[in-house]
């Protein structure tokens, strides 16, 4: 019987507990690195949704099983179901915002992979602890996607440009990186993540000053290594300050032939093999990012999903998870293959508005937070 229990928890793609005042939700698919699925977001919204409207229910913990936290979206989802996608697509930016305006203390415990869409559950939460083993990357522009999940404005919100410069090179961070610039609360051994879970199991508690102090007793100051790339953000500045991508490059190539720079070398290398489109569609939604609500910018990248789903100026999205995750040769053929044939006309076209029924709505009021398509 127990053994049939273990079993039907496996089977679960996001597991829910409930443990006195706290709620648990464990995402549950670590063989796939915890990736989002159509059925992961509708459990989490399912969660979410009933654990903020439980008055029994302080805090919210969240974290994944295995290796990961969660390594984003499920790219062979993505390619094989193209206009289909539209649907998980919607329920998991209009989850994004709930997550961002969430009405009770949570706490990410991010101890491992953190990627894309996946780190969509950690940077909005009251609290996101991270760990010696946590890597964080936002890589999608590199496969004709763009920075989706509400990392526009999250990204568009980050010292100097940043932002420009996480979002086009796919840059990795550590734990002690997220927590230095902001988009983690608190680094923690992950020798002693165990001991924390269940300090916060037995709080009873959802007082953020109570979960802050309790999580303080765990976490260690950070220092960040010599070779940071945070120490590099006066390069960075100069050269993602640029207008356009090719003026990023340029600056960025005539940086790394100066002595002490070679840290850019592959930087530039990883650039040049991404898609151009990607990379043009990217930037600018980071720019515009910067005038734009939480809201606004998710409707934005909805609005820019929808438009590269459809392959409405480039197939560079299907070409780069076909490259890396199904024929897995990492060789993508880019159409249109440089920066020069990517036409501004056509950029803005994947920025218009779509048809009133597909839009992206966010609630507009509290009587209705919760209303809106992920249960239909």
């Amino acid at each position: 019987m127990a053994q049939e229990g273990r079993n039907i928890i496996d089977e679960q793609v996001v597991v829910g507990e409930e443990k006195g005042f706290v709620r648990l939700a464990t995402l549950n698919r670590p063989r796939q690195l915890n990736v989002i699925s159509s059925e992961v977001v509708l459990k989490l919204a399912e969660y979410l949704e009933t654990w903020e409207k439980d008055d029994k229910t302080k805090l919210i913990l969240i974290k994944g099983a295995g290796r990961a936290f969660s390594a984003g979206g499920d790219l062979k989802m993505f390619y094989d179901g193209q206009d289909s996608c539209l649907e998980v697509v919607y329920r998991m930016y209009w989850l994004c915002y709930h997550i961002h305006t969430y009405k009770k203390t949570q706490v990410s415990l991010v101890n491992g992979i953190s990627m894309g869409g996946g780190a969509s559950l950690m940077v909005p939460m009251k609290f996101s602890v991270v760990t010696e083993k946590t890597v964080f990357a936002t890589p999608e522009a590199s496969i004709g996607f763009h920075t989706d999940c509400g990392f526009s404005y999250i990204h568009s919100r980050l010292p100097g440009h940043l932002g420009e410069f996480l979002a086009l090179t796919g840059a990795r961070l550590n734990g002690k990186e997220l927590v230095a610039i902001g988009m983690a609360t608190h680094f923690v051994p992950s020798a002693k993540l165990a001991d924390l879970e269940a300090r916060l199991v037995g709080l009873g508690s959802g007082d953020m000053d109570v979960v802050r102090s309790t999580v303080e007793e765990f976490s260690e100051k950070v220092d960040l290594d010599k070779d940071s790339i945070l120490n590099k953000q006066s390069i960075i500045d100069e050269c993602f300050s640029k207008e356009s991508v090719k003026q990023i490059i340029q600056a960025f190539e005539a940086e790394g032939s100066k002595e002490g720079n070679e840290w850019i070398t592959p930087v530039i290398k990883g650039l040049k093999r991404s898609s151009p489109t990607g990379l043009k569609i990217t930037l600018r939604s980071i720019r515009e990012g910067r005038k734009q609500t939480l809201s606004e910018c998710l409707k934005k990248e909805f609005r820019i999903t929808v438009n590269i789903l459809r392959s409405t100026i480039s197939p560079d999205v299907y070409e780069g998870i076909r490259a890396l995750t199904i024929d897995k040769d990492n060789s993508p053929k880019w159409s249109p293959a440089t920066l020069d044939e990517v036409a501004e006309e056509k950029i803005n076209l994947v920025f218009e508005p779509l048809e009133d029924d597909i839009e992206l709505h966010i609630p507009e009021t509290e009587e209705n937070r919760w209303g809106g398509k992920y249960e239909t």
